[in-house]
């Protein structure tokens, strides 16, 4: 066993404190303070460096990790053998949350095992956005008491965030069903008026649960009464698109796509509208231009057989049905041809993709009843 250089008085109280079985520990760098949780509350250690802070800590999370796992090389260590067995045993997760390292406390928010109690004792020792996004991906967590606190973070976090995949990622996961109250959601939904990476995380989250209102389109009930007996996915897909929540959703898209920021909006709002119209694609992405995209769904309502017996009931809906096809397709197959590796941002980028999002804005007005096609 290493010989520690502490000073005598940090010795004695780390000590007191790990006999105590903390749940967690945290280090303040900038003011030389150890946190521990205990099932009590918390208490701290003003550590006294005999020498330069960084070696300092160094000792200090030594002697933490040699108590913690058995070896006083620490967290990188561990995970080399833990990549070496497959998997990290749930087990051990509790023991990475005493060694006051960052970078094992991120190891246990994105573990398979975490819990919700884990949760709480990982956010004690690292309240980081990233953090929180983390650990609201798992069921454990966002079903939890400690999913809602998350959430709140996120959402009041927000105007600090400076990267819109962040800000995307902070609101699909703050908007999960159960975390914040409805007048939560309506005042970041009034937000995203002006900030548009709020609105692609509201659609991410979940197209169908939009907050706000929209009327459905007028010949939602029409359409509805002559495919009352059509179960095939168009059929569905089409009612679904024309009733209030479709056109609310489409109407966010097409807001959407008249500025987008950055490519990360772009990527993630064609991503929700594939997904959306999945089912009249189960192949996924075809990784088609938009002008390869239109052909195709031409040919593709002319020549399959159950859409043909759909449009026959509503012919002059055969575009909106094209619109839905080409939806379906879209990825970075449309972008390709124009970014060609390009990192644009804000007017630079829409000015490149003008002809894409102008095209895809077209087949949503389709859908919305603001534009009208002559039959090809």
């Amino acid at each position: 066993m290493p010989e520690f250089d502490l000073s005598a008085e940090d010795a004695l109280r780390l000590n007191v404190l790990l006999a105590n079985q903390p749940q967690a520990i945290r280090v303040n760098e900038s003011s030389m303070t150890l946190f521990g949780l205990l099932k009590d509350g918390e208490i701290s250690i003003k550590l006294n460096p005999n020498c330069s802070d960084d070696r300092y800590l160094k000792q200090v999370r030594s002697l933490l990790s040699e108590r913690a796992l058995g070896n006083p090389a620490g967290y990188p260590l561990y995970l080399q053998r833990w990549t070496r067995m497959g998997k990290m045993r749930d087990e051990s997760l509790n023991q990475l949350l005493k060694l006051g390292d960052p970078e094992a406390v991120f190891a246990v928010v994105c573990a398979e095992g975490l819990t919700d109690e884990l949760a709480r004792r990982a956010w004690w020792a690292s309240e980081e956005p990233e953090n929180a996004r983390r650990m609201l991906q798992t069921e454990a967590v966002a079903e939890g008491r400690t999913g809602k606190l998350l959430a709140r973070y996120l959402v009041e976090y927000l105007p600090f965030e400076t990267e819109t995949e962040a800000m995307i990622e902070s609101v699909r996961v703050a908007m999960r069903p159960g975390l914040l109250s409805h007048p939560e959601r309506e005042a970041l939904w009034k937000k995203s008026v002006r900030k548009i990476p709020y609105l692609t995380g509201f659609i991410a989250a979940d197209p169908d649960a939009l907050p706000g209102e929209m009327p459905h389109r007028s010949d939602l009930f029409t359409v509805r009464a002559a495919l009352s007996s059509d179960q095939q996915p168009a059929a569905e897909l089409l009612i679904k698109s024309l009733s209030e929540q479709g056109q609310q959703f489409l109407d966010a898209c097409l807001r959407i796509l008249a500025k987008p920021p950055t490519q990360d909006v772009i990527t993630t709002t064609m991503e929700v509208l594939r997904r959306y119209y999945a089912a009249l694609r189960p192949s996924g992405d075809p990784d088609l231009t938009l002008a390869e995209l239109q052909e195709e769904a031409a040919r593709f309502t002319r020549s399959d057989p159950t859409l043909l017996s759909l449009i026959a009931k509503l012919p002059a809906l055969r575009p909106e049905i094209e619109a839905m096809r080409i939806l379906s397709g879209v990825g970075y197959g449309v972008l390709r041809p124009l970014l060609k590796g390009s990192s644009a941002s804000g007017g630079l980028l829409r000015r490149k993709l003008e002809s894409v999002l102008q095209g895809i804005a077209e087949q949503i007005n389709l859908l919305l009843g603001k534009a009208t096609s002559s039959p090809v």
